[in-house]
């Protein structure tokens, strides 16, 4: 009897292709949905994994939607995945329509679009910054004028993920420039560039992660992270650890307060990213919620230090089998991004770090001679590396000590004219 077969919505990235490896080891046949400009981009390891492809416009959902649903019949798919944020929703409709285990299609788009989220929030009564849609000036002033966001506040696009287009505003004089820039944020496929765009109140307090997994309506949560974030306007994230362990009451509010949000924005069956901020006396706010495995290397922290097969667990969610979520291991594992001082052209690298003992991953993306942009979204950090052992302390140690070894040269260039500094060599700080 033959096995399932099983369908990526766009097989791109790092946490796809450890799962289309994961299904074809178990003997699954693989297939993509994908376009074309990004088969072009993918492996050619990635390719030789791929049983089909079916490619199609994901600007066109519909459309999209009935060419993908009948290539999955044709060749018998029983799981229908994605770690893309954009194309959860499409996920959902598309597991719908097969008849396969999925999130709820009439409540996927609170996953996605954040407009949609914020309400889905306030109807359900998950505690969240109180939050704006705007699509006018005259509505915007208004926005901020609600003695319930105040300022500091978020401006950001209702589209969007990886910090794009996300300002942090403290001054009055500042909104105009942050609207603009979240109204000119354009996601993948044509996400974005929408005129409107959200006003958030500001939430202080340390920022975690949740890292959950949802099968027939029951949650599991697998792990708090610790985010490591720049401060100032753009908030990119430097690192992650996990896992953290909270008060026990703490941790207790942050879980009710997640798996609330999890049932509002109709996650069934899969993973779940949960943005959180818990404030100096205990109180948790959810800022945002994403139906998909978290990215920034968070699966492999969680594969390292507990022993959980992310990309087992994922596959055995999407073909409604038990998935093994009980820790094996308990250790600690670290993440650290490098990120440009400046704007300019990377001209050399030195003490980037090599994979061995307690460094299981690296990761270097930017080109000697490319250019670099100081970060304003996660999407601009230059390359990571992991750090795993069994005491939190000496792990993180470890972790900063490497990334101090870091210096990269950046030099002005000409296509960043105005916008670079004098060039220096750095080390990397978080």
């Amino acid at each position: 009897m033959s096995l399932p077969g099983v369908l990526l919505l766009d097989a791109a990235g790092p946490e796809a292709g450890l799962l289309a490896t994961a299904a074809a080891a178990r003997g699954h046949q693989v297939h993509a949905a994908t376009t074309a400009a990004a088969y072009a981009d993918y492996r050619p390891e990635l390719k030789g994994l791929l049983a089909g492809r079916v490619v199609t416009d994901f600007a066109r959902p519909s459309r999209a939607l009935d060419e993908i649903a009948a290539f999955a019949r044709r060749r018998g798919v029983g799981a229908v995945l994605t770690v893309n944020e954009y194309l959860t929703e499409l996920a959902a409709r598309l597991c719908a329509e097969l008849g396969v285990p999925g999130n709820d299609p009439v409540r996927a788009r609170a996953a996605r679009d954040k407009a949609a989220m914020a309400g889905a929030f306030a109807a359900a009564g998950v505690r969240a910054p109180h939050t704006v849609l705007v699509r006018s000036d005259a509505e915007l002033r208004a926005a901020l004028a609600d003695p319930r966001v105040g300022f500091p506040c978020v401006v950001k696009p209702r589209s969007g993920a990886g910090s794009v287009g996300v300002t942090v505003v403290t001054d009055p004089v500042d909104v105009s420039a942050a609207a603009d820039v979240a109204r000119e944020a354009v996601g993948m496929y044509g996400s974005g560039g929408d005129s409107g765009l959200l006003v958030q109140a500001y939430a202080a307090g340390a920022e975690y992660s949740v890292e959950s997994f949802t099968q027939d309506g029951v949650t599991t949560h697998l792990a708090v992270t610790r985010k490591q974030v720049t401060g100032g306007a753009k908030r990119v994230e430097t690192g992650h650890s996990l896992p953290v362990s909270l008060p026990p009451a703490v941790q207790a509010a942050v879980y009710r307060e997640v798996e609330a949000a999890i049932r509002a924005a109709g996650i069934r069956h899969g993973a779940s990213h949960t943005e959180v901020i818990v404030s100096g006396d205990g109180r948790c706010m959810i800022i945002e919620i994403g139906a998909r495995l978290a990215a920034g290397q968070i699966g492999l922290l969680i594969q390292h230090a507990l022993g959980i097969d992310v990309w087992a667990a994922l596959l055995d969610v999407a073909l409604g089998r038990p998935a093994a979520l009980a820790p094996s291991a308990l250790g600690y594992a670290t993440v650290r991004f490098v990120t440009s001082p400046h704007a300019g052209r990377l001209t050399s690298l030195y003490g980037f770090p090599r994979t061995g003992p307690g460094v299981p991953f690296v990761r270097w993306r930017a080109a000697i001679g490319g250019l670099v942009r100081e970060p304003g979204a996660n999407g601009h950090r230059l390359g990571s590396f992991v750090v795993t052992g069994l005491d939190a302390d000496e792990v993180e140690e470890r972790a900063d000590a490497l990334l101090r070894r870091v210096r990269i040269h950046v030099e002005p260039a000409p296509e960043n004219a105005g916008q670079v500094r004098p060039a220096s060599t750095s080390a990397i700080a978080p």
